[in-house]
C-alpha cells in the first residue's frame, strides 16, 4: 500500500540520520529535534498532536478546482448529479457508469483514509503508556477510535473487501502486505471501536469540532443500519440498535434542528445547532475549497477567480420534491439565478439547480476565502435514522412518526399518518434523500436498501437495472468502487472488485 510504504520510507530516512548523528563525537546528548516512535511520545502534547493529525485525513477530501473533487465521486454514482467541467474525467467516469480503478477520486479516499488509520492505530497503541491526566488519555482515545471506525465506515461500504489493519506497522509487520477480509470482520471492529469510545468520558457535544458522545452515538446508529441492510442483512435485531442508539442523541436534548435553512451554510454556525459532527476548515487558514466547484461555469456570479460548474442536481431529481417543499425553493437547498459580480444589481437566469445548501455567501461575494465546514452527522439525520429503524424493528409507531414529521416540518410538509410498515419505509427513505441531498450519504442508503430513485414516479426500484435520468444503467458492480489501480499493483495480495 503507497501509504505504508511511504511512511516506512520516512522512519528508515529518520533512523539513518539518528545513526549519522550519533557517530560525531562531539554530541554527548541525544538530539530532542530528531523525533522517532520511540521517544516521541512523552508529552501530554505529544497525544494531542497525534490525535490533532488523525482529523486532518478529512480534509482533502474536499478539495475541489478545474479537475473535479473526490468527494463528488459519492454524488455522482447516485445519477442524481450534473457538471459543466468536461475536463473532470474522473468524475465524468463515475456520471456515465464506465469508472475504472485509474481513477484519481478512489485513489485520494483510500489514501487518505488509511493514512487516517494508520494515525489513529499509532495513537492507540502509545497513548495507554504515556503518563498524563486520565481524563485527557480516556477523551483522546475516544477520539482516535471514533476517527478509526469513521475511516474504516467509508472504506468497506465504497470498497468492500479491505484490509484490516489495527497495529502501527513497520519492515518487520506481517501487515506490510496485508490480506483484505470480509466487511463482517470490518463492521466487527467499527463496533468494537464505537462502543469502547462510548467509554471515553466525551462530552455529548463539543462547540470546538472535535469528536463528541453526540458523534459516537450518531456514527454507531448508522452503523447498525448498514448492517441491518447490505451486505450484511442482520435484520430486526439491528434496526432496533440503530433506533436505540439514535434515541440516545435525540434524548440528549443537546440537539436540535436549525429553524432556517439557511443556517446550513452560516459558517457561524458551524457545530452548533443540528451539526453533531462536522469536517473542519478556517477562512484564511484552512479555507473549505468547495464553494468554486458549486457555482457555474464561468458565468461571472463570483468573486473566485474559478468558477468551474464543477457539481449540479438534475433537474428532474429536484422537481421529484413534494409539492411545496420548502427545501426545494430558491435559495434553499439550490439556485437558479444569482447577482452578477459586476454588479449586484443584476441578476443572471443560470439554467440549472445548483447547490445553495454549501454556498458560503460572504466568501462568494466578497473575501473568497471560506470559513464553512462541511457536514458529517446533522441532527436531521439522526432522526431520520431513528424513524427508519424503529419502523423496520417495531412497525409504524408514534415516536417513528414523530421523528421524519419534525424533519417534513421545517420543510412545511404534511405530517404523514396512517402508513403501513412499507410505505412508511418509502416515506423516510424519500426523505432521506432530499434531507440529505449532496452530503455524501445517498449512494451509501443506495446500496444498503439495494434501490435507486426513480425521479419521475418518486417510487424505489432495484439498484441493478436502475436507469439514471440521462441513460446509464447500473450494473452489479456499481455496487462498490474499484480498488485503486496502484494499490493492486503494490499489494499482491488485494483482489480487485468484480467488473473493474
Amino acid at each position: 500500500m503507497n501509504y505504508i510504504k511511504s511512511y516506512i520510507r520516512r522512519i528508515i530516512c529518520l533512523s539513518a540520520v539518528v545513526l549519522t548523528a550519533s557517530c560525531a563525537d562531539f554530541l554527548d546528548e541525544t538530539d530532542q529535534s530528531n523525533f522517532t516512535l520511540d521517544n516521541y511520545f512523552t508529552k501530554p502534547e505529544h497525544a494531542v498532536s497525534v490525535v490533532n493529525s488523525i482529523y486532518q485525513s478529512m480534509q482533502p477530501i474536499m478539495n475541489s478546482g478545474f479537475g473535479g473533487g473526490t468527494w463528488m465521486m459519492l454524488e455522482f454514482a447516485t445519477g442524481l448529479a450534473d457538471t459543466e467541467l468536461g475536463q473532470a474525467q474522473n468524475s465524468l467516469f463515475v456520471k456515465d457508469l464506465v469508472n475504472t480503478s485509474d481513477n484519481g477520486y478512489g485513489q485520494t479516499f483510500w489514501t487518505n483514509y488509511y493514512r487516517g488509520i494508520a494515525n489513529a492505530n499509532l495513537a492507540i497503541a502509545k497513548i495507554p503508556d504515556m503518563n498524563m491526566d486520565e481524563t485527557q488519555k480516556q477523551g483522546l482515545l475516544g477520539e482516535a477510535r471514533f476517527l478509526r471506525a469513521y475511516y474504516y465506515f467509508n472504506l468497506v461500504q465504497m470498497f468492500g473487501n479491505i484490509p484490516l489493519i489495527t497495529e502501527p506497522v513497520d519492515l518487520t509487520s506481517e501487515q506490510l502486505y496485508p490480506n483484505p477480509v470480509a466487511p463482517a470482520a470490518i463492521y466487527d471492529q467499527i463496533v468494537a471501536d464505537l462502543k469502547e469510545a462510548e467509554n471515553s468520558g466525551l462530552a455529548m457535544r463539543d462547540v470546538s469540532g472535535r469528536v463528541s458522545m453526540g458523534a459516537i452515538k450518531s456514527l454507531l446508529s448508522s452503523v447498525y443500519l448498514t448492517m441491518a441492510g447490505y451486505p450484511l442483512q442482520k435484520g430486526t435485531e439491528y434496526y432496533a440498535l440503530a433506533a436505540s442508539k439514535a434515541k440516545e442523541v435525540i434524548d440528549s436534548n443537546e440537539f436540535s434542528l436549525f429553524g432556517s435553512y439557511g443556517d446550513l451554510h452560516d459558517p457561524s454556525m458551524k457545530n452548533l445547532g443540528e451539526n453533531i459532527f462536522m469536517s473542519q476548515f478556517a477562512a484564511y487558514i484552512q479555507p473549505s475549497n468547495w464553494q468554486v466547484s458549486i457555482i457555474p461555469y464561468n458565468r461571472g456570479i463570483s468573486n473566485y477567480s474559478a468558477e468551474t460548474g464543477g457539481i449540479f442536481a438534475q433537474e428532474e431529481f429536484v422537481k421529484s420534491y413534494e409539492e411545496g417543499d420548502k427545501r426545494a425553493d430558491e435559495k434553499e437547498f439550490y439556485y437558479t439565478s444569482y447577482s452578477l459580480r459586476d454588479d449586484r444589481s443584476q441578476t443572471l437566469e443560470l439554467g440549472d439547480y445548483y447547490i445553495y445548501k454549501h454556498f458560503d455567501v460572504v466568501a462568494q461575494i466578497s473575501t473568497t476565502s471560506s470559513d464553512l465546514n462541511w457536514p458529517i452527522f446533522r441532527f436531521a439525520e439522526v432522526l431520520l435514522i431513528f424513524a427508519e429503524a424503529s419502523n423496520e424493528a417495531n412497525g409504524p409507531n408514534e415516536d417513528a412518526y414523530d421523528a421524519v414529521n419534525l424533519v417534513r416540518e421545517r420543510a412545511e410538509l404534511n405530517p404523514l399518518s396512517g402508513l403501513s410498515q412499507s410505505q412508511l419505509r418509502e416515506a423516510v427513505w424519500r426523505e432521506k434523500f432530499f434531507e440529505l441531498s449532496f452530503e455524501n450519504k445517498t449512494w451509501f442508503d443506495m446500496v444498503r436498501i439495494r434501490k435507486g430513485f426513480n425521479v419521475a414516479t418518486r417510487e424505489f426500484e432495484d439498484y441493478v437495472g436502475h436507469q439514471f435520468v440521462y441513460g446509464p444503467t447500473l450494473k452489479e458492480r456499481e455496487l462498490l468502487f474499484p480498488i485503486p489501480t496502484a494499490e493492486i499493483r503494490n499489494n499482491s495480495n488485494l483482489v480487485q472488485n468484480a467488473g473493474y
